[in-house]
């Protein structure tokens, strides 16, 4: 990343920042940044911690010496005159994390004997103000580009520091967040949502890495309905998340919210999943994502919510998998028993169609156990290959 690619992306950055927040820039200038470094400001910094910086930090201070608003805990950045190391500055960090496995894991002896510096201890710090927190690149992570590994580690968090392959990779986490956060109106916004719609059309082609990256990338930016196309996917490869993303989604009080979920797709796909979880979880003490929408959820959700309850309750009731068609065809095909089940399930795909826009693969199809241990991680992944809907 050079001083040529580094302006267009940090001028960008500051119109859309100044889109989502005009009463704080009454000057009119957009501009998040400083006056550039010059050659000799950062030779001089490069004298005095004594090494070379990073490629991608050297350019940057090159188009801004520091930079302010960088992230949602972060709030400026270090110029020449103000960094240095970690342990000089802020040598609090490295007394705190002294005993953390992350911080000594990478340690080894050194020629003489003694121990290398600890990550923290080695690292440049860059960050000015931020809560609680900070942001350093590692010397001692390096790639074949010469890039230091950008870390952040904050006092609050109770996880080890996020990683970052370079200084560059963190200031585009950082841009990405203040959009989750943020949701400005602008061509940003408008550029992953037509992305996002491009990896529906491909994931609906049978195309399935090249849609779930782009569709992570997008929920980066906080494209909520990438977000609900990822776990279908993500559900028919059976795949566990680290996290429910549902809850969030079918509760986010964003005054004005990037995505809703519609009602009859929550009713006839997700629901049957998630009561499944409930009964798991009710089943050994625990709480589960349904329970939360019925004590916490709107009332939009809470309505589906209770008719499937008591539908759940009635007699001869049975999973409803999709689309009349699909719905026969494939409870025909779990009923045939288990040496025709799957063959006769993998040819009723072609008679499914997508209850709505926002549905790519027939997810309810899990919620019935006969159908849970015949699908595999590689019979899901065969099913999101053919050209289906």
């Amino acid at each position: 990343m050079d001083r040529h690619a580094w302006k267009p992306f940090l001028q960008r950055w500051s119109e859309e920042w100044h889109l989502a927040h005009p009463d704080l820039s009454p000057d009119g200038d957009p501009w998040l940044g400083c006056p550039p470094a010059t050659e000799e400001e950062v030779q001089a910094l490069e004298s005095r911690l004594g090494c070379v910086l990073p490629p991608s930090f050297r350019e940057f201070l090159l188009v801004t010496n520091g930079w302010r608003h960088a992230g949602n805990f972060v709030w400026s950045l270090r110029g020449t005159e103000e960094l240095g190391w970690l342990k000089d500055l802020e040598p609090m960090w490295v007394e705190a994390y002294a005993d953390a496995d992350w911080d000594d894991e990478d340690d080894e002896d050194g020629e003489d004997g003694e121990d290398d510096e600890s990550p923290l201890a080695r690292s440049l710090l860059i960050s000015l103000e931020a809560d609680s927190g900070a942001v350093y690149l590692d010397p001692g992570d390096v790639d074949e580009h010469g890039e230091w590994a950008a870390y952040d580690v904050f006092s609050w968090r109770a996880s080890d520091p996020d990683r970052y392959g370079s200084f560059y990779e963190k200031m585009y986490d950082f841009y990405a967040g203040f959009h989750a956060l943020d949701r400005p109106a602008c061509d940003t916004r408008r550029e992953w949502d037509a992305k996002v719609e491009d990896a529906r059309l491909a994931s609906l082609r049978g195309e399935v890495e090249g849609p779930l990256d782009v569709l992570a990338q997008a929920a980066r930016f906080g494209r909520d309905r990438a977000e609900f196309l990822a776990f279908q996917l993500r559900t028919l490869l059976r795949e566990e998340a680290e996290s429910d993303p549902l809850y969030r989604l079918l509760t986010h009080t964003d005054a004005q919210p990037s995505w809703t979920l519609d009602e009859g797709l929550f009713a006839e796909q997700v629901l049957p999943l998630l009561f499944v979880a409930h009964d798991q979880a009710h089943r050994y003490g625990g709480g589960s994502t349904v329970q939360l929408l019925w004590d916490l959820g709107p009332e939009w959700l809470k309505r589906p919510i209770g008719r499937y309850q008591a539908l759940r309750k009635e007699p001869g009731f049975r999973i409803r998998f999709g689309n009349p068609e699909f719905d026969e065809a494939a409870h025909a095909a779990l009923d045939a028993g288990d040496d025709e089940a799957w063959p006769r399930l993998r040819e009723a795909l072609a008679h499914w169609r997508p209850l709505h826009e926002d549905q790519v693969a027939p997810i309810a199809l899990l919620a019935d156990p006969r159908a849970a241990r015949l699908i595999t991680p590689e019979r899901g992944r065969e099913l999101l290959a053919t050209a289906r809907g």
